[in-house]
């Protein structure tokens, strides 16, 4: 997949992205205690290819949220706060690579390429660890992490998911896929 930089939402689509969101930011203000909607909707406004990336996380199903604030970019953190992994990204494997070596059963896309082509990043296992402090994900299904190079370049990828209690990191072929595994993304604006 590419990306495509020029993609924009129609005006009523903004708006009512935009109300989804708000309404969301009210709902779950312990994920953002001392953030004021009324900032986050000026970032977004001034960065429209961002309020795009954001609907790719909404149509998915990511149920996205701000999750943080960083004082020295001055960007505020959107994460894919669904209870599992967003619905419209699962049943993946991890990257191209893996996507052309199977030789039979291809999945549709990988993760890293539907990540790229939503302008969005996977998550690191310590962002994922993060993103667990807030609640309780994925604990029916997995989400693949942003895996470090020395692990991909010996063909393995790692997921993470909540069983007893307790954030568990796992690793597997990067060419499996599977009903129940997607990924989370995460968006500075």
């Amino acid at each position: 997949m590419e990306k495509n930089i020029a993609n924009k939402l129609s005006l009523d689509r903004q708006q009512e992205l935009l109300q989804i969101l708000k309404e969301r930011f009210e709902k779950n203000r312990k994920y953002h205690q001392n953030i004021e909607w009324n900032h986050v909707q000026e970032k977004l406004l001034a960065n429209l290819e961002k309020l795009w990336s954001l609907d790719q996380m909404e149509i998915t199903g990511g149920e996205p949220d701000v999750i943080g604030y960083d004082k020295k970019t001055d960007e505020y953190i959107f994460v894919d706060c669904s209870p599992e992994t967003p619905k419209g990204r699962r049943s993946i494997c991890y990257d191209r690579q893996a996507l052309e070596s199977r030789k039979q059963n291809k999945p549709e896309t990988s993760a890293m390429d539907m990540a790229f082509a939503m302008g969005i990043e996977m998550l690191t296992e310590e962002q994922y660890r993060t993103l667990q402090e807030l609640g309780e994900f994925d604990t029916k299904t997995s989400s693949w992490l942003k895996t470090p190079d020395s692990i991909r370049k010996l063909g393995g990828a790692l997921f993470c998911d909540r069983r007893y209690n307790r954030v568990f990191v796992y690793h597997n072929g990067a060419e499996s896929y599977y009903a129940v595994r997607g990924f989370r993304g995460m968006l500075r604006v």
